[in-house]
């Protein structure tokens, strides 16, 4: 297929270049100022209409937190236990729902699904595009972060622990526990014995070995400071979700230069944690060099105001290409799927969305969607 004629958002040009878009077998193949039609070649003319990447959210709950299900639908949060590093996305995934349909009619195209916040360690989140009919079809990279919480949520959840200092514990004698697993596991393994393997602390063990990073839930600035501690303690690669009261600690979040996947902006002030909450914060992070993605956090609102967000940023203060930036190529490195996603590049999967207009117009509308090279039909 060929897509001529549109304005291509192009990071490496600083903005939107007008050219062309080969796609076969569901990859980017060819761009260019002109590319000729093949004979039978099918040819989208995207005249006057401006192409992005398709949109990613970095921080959600769609597919296991469906829209209009109640408790049935609702598979967030599992209260068994504080810790549980042995749970997984993958298994809760509902491809179904109706959230689905909406956020790509929106212009969003992938999602990382995460365990909810009411838990010290909720479990493993899995990154999947928005089209299929299985988990499998839609899977991206599983396991690609541990879910970890701090302040109100998991204080108020009524495990045994209801301070800030017991979660922290809590999620400190976790790792140890995962550390002193990994030695007698070498030992055994040594010496040729039988060693029965534990799937929370095998879980963990990704993190502490620095192939995934912790994506901890944190509002308030002296949560924020916990998770960096612990994660400096021990090594441990971090995201920093929600990020709230960035502003007040921008130094100490800048010495370190931790990703923030910052959000959601539009809901009321519903907890203390979130009476900080700007539109301006994002501007404010990213002048001081850390990379921002932007979430709306689905169910909390919903994942169809994605864009809506990022655009608000910009307005706020923050730059227009580090706005598009937040909800396409920032956190596609953030989860580890950049050599597929985030950019309109050639050998990248053709995930591209045509919109009316420049996609910070409020006037706006999605007027297609390929996932892989695949037609979604937008609004």
């Amino acid at each position: 297929m060929l897509i001529k004629n549109g304005n291509i958002l192009n990071f490496q040009a600083g903005g939107f270049v007008r050219q062309d878009i080969r796609i076969i077998d569901g990859k980017i193949t060819e761009i260019a100022e002109t590319l000729d039609a093949d004979k039978n070649e099918e040819i989208c003319d995207a005249s006057n209409k401006y192409i992005t990447p398709g949109l990613i959210d970095a921080h959600s709950h769609i597919c296991i937190s469906e829209e209009g299900r109640g408790a049935i639908g609702d598979d967030c949060n599992d209260y068994s236990e504080a810790v549980m590093p042995y749970l997984d996305t993958i298994d809760a995934i509902y491809p179904f729902d109706s959230a689905v349909q909406e956020a790509t009619a929106h212009g969003v195209t992938c999602a990382c699904v995460c365990p909810g916040s009411d838990s010290v360690i909720g479990g493993m989140n899995s990154v999947i595009q928005l089209y299929g009919r299985t988990v499998e079809e839609m899977l991206i990279k599983r396991k690609a972060a541990i879910k970890c919480s701090f302040g109100e949520n998991p204080k108020k959840a009524g495990y045994v622990f209801k301070s800030r200092m017991g979660n922290a514990y809590l999620l400190r004698k976790c790792i140890e526990e995962s550390l002193d697993y990994k030695y007698r596991k070498n030992e055994a393994l040594k010496r040729g014995d039988y060693f029965k393997r534990d799937i929370g602390k095998e879980n963990m063990l990704l993190a502490i070995d620095k192939k995934i990073p912790f994506h901890a839930h944190a509002h308030r600035c002296d949560d924020i400071c916990t998770a960096i501690r612990i994660c400096k303690e021990y090594d441990i690669e971090l995201v920093i979700i929600h990020c709230t009261d960035g502003e007040a600690i921008i130094d100490h979040l800048a010495a370190h230069k931790y990703p923030v996947i910052l959000g959601p902006t539009m809901y009321p002030r519903s907890k203390l944690e979130s009476m900080s909450r700007s539109f301006k914060t994002a501007g404010i992070l990213n002048k001081a060099g850390i990379k921002i993605c932007i979430t709306a956090d689905h169910d909390v609102t919903p994942i169809y105001y994605l864009s809506v967000y990022a655009a608000q940023s910009v307005r706020a203060g923050l730059d227009e290409i580090e706005g598009l930036k937040s909800i396409t190529k920032n956190p596609a490195e953030v989860l580890g799927i950049d050599d597929r996603k985030g950019e309109i590049l050639v050998g990248k999967d053709a995930d591209v969305v045509i919109w009316s207009k420049h996609p910070f117009d409020y006037d706006t509308n999605v007027e297609t969607v390929y996932i892989a090279g695949k037609p979604i039909r937008g609004r």
